[in-house]
């Protein structure tokens, strides 16, 4: 409940602050999680909710939603940022919800903002009231929560994925705030043209916060016009909003790097740029990309076109030649090479069985006719009993049938070439040396 003084401030207040909603009817977006009949609705009304984890970008809803409950729910209700709360802050939370649960029967929420910033230490003194009952536990983070948090909470809280508001969300948001006369601007005459509102919902990229941030900064900056209206143009809007910053947490750029990867041996050249392109926009090292782009080089085309691990390693050599930004068309041409390139999979497949193979143990002597000859304790086979290494270059066509293969796995067949590009005419050759089966 706000006290006189909370109320004093509310004007003072960022406009995304003063525009959060506080019941379900207003609450923007995630249709997949609080939308009519769902799982999460449906807890949320009945005060029925069991702890939770809300994961999802900046922006699109998860405190908010944890405010939601605060007001509709009948229990009490406790907020800590994991940024600036510590055990001390914590224990004293938990004692007075045992207090509370003790004289009222009452139980208490307990929201949890960048609860991936908590350490072991914090983690481990909630446990037991998780576990108890004694608080709803309710985290939320921009992080993946599987991979930033402690597996012992994330297994006791329920994990909700929220994702981007959509293009519409945000814009019907940054309209609630123009028409509201109480927390917003309907006090005022601000009228905004329809492709500034496009634009600032365009840039904010799901992040409604971000979109109310930037029409606060244009009304509060414009002067009014001769007719006393506060008028929102394309213009104004570009100044308010700028060009947008690509969130890339750990969660999101293994995300995009899989994408970039998928795309590469997807044979996609516009995904894979598209997602190069974002990486880089988001600061990740490019030395990252070029490592991934000489893997799938091997990986996915192989000797189905040998020049793709030319283009790879070249670029990789550009980048450290001279570097960033004129090294983006190189990368940007391996990446192009790899994805057009017939694709095949002989080569790691090849070693994978090779590997296989190898890590079983059981290794015998190397055959006598392969062994090294060039130190004086070469062991000699007796007369007759073990043939001579034969030189393939003696004979025509520079091969000569020969056992080469290690006696435990003879017989075994590890590169098996496919029929992409330069590889097809392999299959030839196996075939001429009988060791094509079909």
């Amino acid at each position: 409940m706000e006290d006189l003084f909370s109320a004093a401030e509310q004007p003072f207040k960022p406009l995304a602050e003063r525009m959060r909603p506080t019941s379900m009817d207003d609450f923007l977006g995630q249709k997949h999680l609080v939308g009519p009949g769902k799982l999460l609705r449906r807890a949320i009304e009945a005060d029925r909710m069991t702890s939770a984890i809300f994961y999802g970008p900046p922006g699109c809803g998860k405190t908010t939603l944890a405010a939601v409950i605060a007001a509709t729910t009948r229990s009490a209700f406790a907020q800590l940022n994991a940024v600036t709360s510590g055990v001390a802050d914590l224990r004293a939370v938990l004692k007075e919800a045992e207090d509370r649960r003790k004289l009222y029967g009452q139980v208490t929420y307990l929201l949890l903002d960048e609860c991936h910033r908590w350490n072991k230490a914090q983690s481990d003194c909630v446990l037991p009231a998780i576990e108890k009952g004694l608080v709803r536990f309710i985290g939320s983070t921009t992080e993946n929560p599987s991979v930033a948090m402690t597996p012992a909470i994330v297994s006791r809280c329920r994990v909700f994925r929220f994702l981007p508001l959509t293009q519409a969300d945000v814009e019907d948001g940054m309209r609630r705030a123009l028409a509201d006369p109480v927390n917003g601007f309907g006090d005022r005459p601000v009228e905004i043209d329809p492709e500034a509102a496009r634009h600032i919902a365009g840039v904010a990229n799901g992040d409604v916060r971000s979109a109310l941030n930037a029409l606060e900064l244009a009304v509060l900056t414009t002067a009014p016009d001769a007719q006393g209206v506060i008028r929102v143009t394309l213009e104004v809007a570009e100044e308010s909003i700028q060009r947008p910053v690509l969130r890339c947490d750990e969660s999101a750029f293994y995300d995009m790097l899989s994408a970039f990867c998928k795309s590469l041996r997807g044979s996609d050249s516009d995904a894979a740029l598209a997602w190069y392109a974002r990486l880089v926009y988001a600061g990740v090292d490019p030395r990252l990309i070029v490592r991934r782009i000489i893997a799938h080089a091997s990986e996915d085309v192989g000797l189905a076109n040998p020049a793709a691990m030319l283009q790879a390693a070249a670029a990789a050599q550009a980048l450290e030649f001279v570097g960033m930004p004129e090294a983006k068309l190189p990368i940007a041409q391996a990446i192009i090479a790899v994805c057009e390139s017939p694709k095949s999979n002989s080569v790691v497949a090849a070693i994978g069985a090779a590997m296989a193979d190898a890590e079983k143990g059981g290794f015998g002597a190397v055959p006598l006719h392969l062994r090294d000859t060039n130190y004086p304790t070469h062991e000699q086979a007796a007369p007759g009993a073990q043939k001579e290494y034969v030189y393939p270059h003696d004979y025509p066509g520079h091969w000569i049938p020969q056992a080469y293969m290690p006696p435990e796995v003879e017989g075994c067949r590890y590169y098996v070439p496919s029929d992409q590009g330069a590889e097809a005419k392999f299959i030839e050759q196996h075939k001429r040396r009988g060791k094509w089966k079909e």
